[in-house]
């Protein structure tokens, strides 16, 4: 009976420990002190099963290098069970300093357990030994990042380029890799260019064989001079490390580490342009240019246009500098110029061709001068500004109205006169004053006194007259629908031009102006305007086909370029094709 007390006793003292045995996460680390050049790790573990939705802390000013990885260790010694679940990173500092690492959280039984928080204190960088055999200092001696720049002394807005270069040796393997932080360029224009093919390569580094691939390439413009920091390229790999042994079929075996490094940063001494002998009209283009003007017509009628084509071409910073602009005479209308761009951007920096496109419309008959325009850049392979001159451009208008004549408004200039002294050049100033009363004219009986008193006779009729007109248009109810329109129209065409740079809103006053000059020029109702529709009233009208053709599609740029995307030029192109459709339109009716 005793022996039986015994085991019963026995069994609920393991039972009630089994069962009130309290849950633990705990938090390890390798070591909580450490230089910023090293790595450590951390162990979140549990001592229960069924614990699960481990959430990790975050790992602010460190870098997870490594993890996470999970492990399950489970045993029964001597008729006691331990239960252990670890879940493990490997991290690397961001700075020196000392931080705090928050608690772990898990789930258990519907109540969030958590771990301990764990101090580490980052010092200065420590020497690592070189040991041959550490796989560490295997990968460092085998992998390496390198940026490549083409220039490090260039001219403020010279073009360079910069190639970053990841070179592995043959005695290891590189499984993986990724991208941590990707390089900056403060102080520089830049632009990357697509790497297509990623291509292992044979090359050299430090005079031994290496395998290489290209990682990333970029044209870079300096703006400012000064030293510029062209910062590098950070990268995480996973690296297979041969250690020396083999497996039973004589391979080698290796083991797969995490490793980070980076490129060097270089940098790049920007030299400043030359102020002696810069020209007036300099505006910053540096390279290798040409520059010309050229009309499509030299010759054409009034109200006829032509474009003037302002260009620049060759190499260099073509995207940075403003293309110089024309003086056009006042009898000739100019229009907004239309900005092109046919640039391709290689190693070699940019090179193509930028242009303004004016259009010209002359008002009068005669032969009109635009005067030459200058065009300067700093040319760095010569070290020396160059200035190119666009000669003078002649439009010959033969046919249109006659120049208003400006013989009125000659000048009447009278022949300088010699000064001729005589004997009254001089007087004495009188010193008594001999004053007399001005003699007023009485104001009765004048005439001035006759017209104010018959003014009210002769406004009566004519306020009578005034008044009738006015009640005459009042009650044109369709004309003063077609009056309204037409106001409405040049409302909206002016809203539509405040509203450049608004797309939705643009496009809207646009459309309305449109809609509202049907209705005053071709006395159409709303309810009547539609495309088709329209295109009937303007052919009856005796409208040429290609205008009709032109006032659709300006309808329907309105309507669908309010729902793609759209630049200013393209606003002030639309702008100016529904002046340019309404004033065809209004001539032909």
């Amino acid at each position: 009976m005793k022996l039986l007390k015994f085991y019963i006793v026995t069994i609920l003292l393991f039972t009630s420990q089994v069962f009130f045995a309290q849950v633990e996460l705990k938090t390890t680390v390798s070591k909580d002190k450490l230089g910023v050049n090293q790595r450590f790790r951390i162990v979140f573990t549990v001592n229960k099963q069924g614990a699960d939705n481990f959430k990790a802390p975050p790992f602010t000013n460190f870098k997870v290098v490594g993890g996470p990885s999970s492990s399950v260790n489970q045993s029964w010694i001597n008729g006691k069970a331990s239960y252990a679940q670890s879940y493990i990173y490997i991290l690397e500092p961001k700075k020196e300093g000392e931080f705090l690492i928050a608690p772990a959280e898990i789930e258990y039984n519907d109540q969030i357990i958590k771990s301990n928080a764990v101090k580490i204190t980052v010092l200065d960088a420590v020497e690592i030994p070189k040991d041959p055999n550490n796989p560490e200092y295997i990968a460092q001696q085998n992998i390496h990042l390198v940026a490549e720049v083409s220039n490090l002394n260039p001219y403020v807005g010279e073009g360079i380029y910069v190639v970053y270069k990841l070179f592995v040796s043959e005695n290891i393997s590189v499984n993986d890799w990724r991208v941590s932080e990707s390089p900056q360029y403060s102080g520089f224009w830049n632009q990357d260019i697509e790497v297509k093919d990623i291509t292992v390569k044979k090359g050299k580094y430090n005079g031994e064989d290496y395998r290489y691939i290209v990682l990333k390439r970029a044209v870079l413009i300096p703006q400012r001079d000064g030293k510029l920091k062209v910062e590098p390229i950070k990268m995480d790999f996973s690296v297979g490390i041969p250690t020396g042994r083999g497996d039973f079929f004589g391979n080698m075996i290796t083991k797969n580490i995490n490793y980070a490094t980076a490129s060097a940063i270089r940098t790049v001494n920007v030299k400043q342009l030359p102020e002696k002998n810069k020209p007036i009209d300099f505006a910053g283009a540096v390279g290798d240019f040409d520059f010309q003007i050229k009309a499509n017509k030299n010759v054409l009628k009034a109200n006829d246009a032509a474009q003037l084509t302002v260009k620049v071409s060759g190499k260099g910073n073509l995207k940075l500098f403003e293309i110089p602009k024309i003086v056009t005479p006042v009898e000739l209308e100019v229009y907004t110029p239309e900005h092109k761009e046919q640039v391709t951007t290689s190693l070699t920096g940019l090179r193509g061709t930028i242009s303004d496109i004016y259009t010209v419309v002359p008002q009068y008959k005669g032969k009109y001068k635009i005067p030459e325009v200058a065009f300067s850049y700093f040319n760095p392979t010569e070290e020396k500004y160059i200035t190119i001159t666009a000669p003078a451009t002649i439009v010959d208008v033969t046919e249109g109205k006659e120049l208003p004549s400006v013989a009125n408004n000659k000048e009447v200039t009278t022949p300088k006169q010699n000064v001729v002294v005589t004997g009254n050049n001089f007087r004495f100033i009188a010193l008594d004053a001999n004053l007399q009363p001005k003699i007023k004219s009485e104001f009765l009986n004048s005439k001035l006194f006759y017209l104010l008193l018959l003014l009210p006779f002769l406004a009566i009729p004519i306020a009578i007259i005034i008044g009738k007109k006015r009640a005459q248009r009042a009650s044109d109810v369709f004309g003063n629908k077609i009056r309204k329109a037409d106001r409405l129209a040049k409302k909206y065409l002016s809203e539509a031009k405040k509203q450049l740079g608004n797309q939705e809103a643009f496009y809207v006053a646009l459309e309305k102006a449109l809609h509202n000059f049907l209705k005053a020029k071709l006395q159409v109702e709303t309810s009547e305007i539609s495309k088709e529709r329209i295109s009937e009233i303007l052919t009856e009208k005796s409208v040429d086909a290609a205008i009709i053709k032109q006032f659709v599609e300006v309808l329907n740029d309105c309507y669908f370029a309010r729902y793609t995307p759209t630049t200013n030029v393209m606003m002030e192109q639309e702008f100016e094709k529904a002046k340019e459709v309404i004033t065809n339109i209004d001539k032909q009716l």
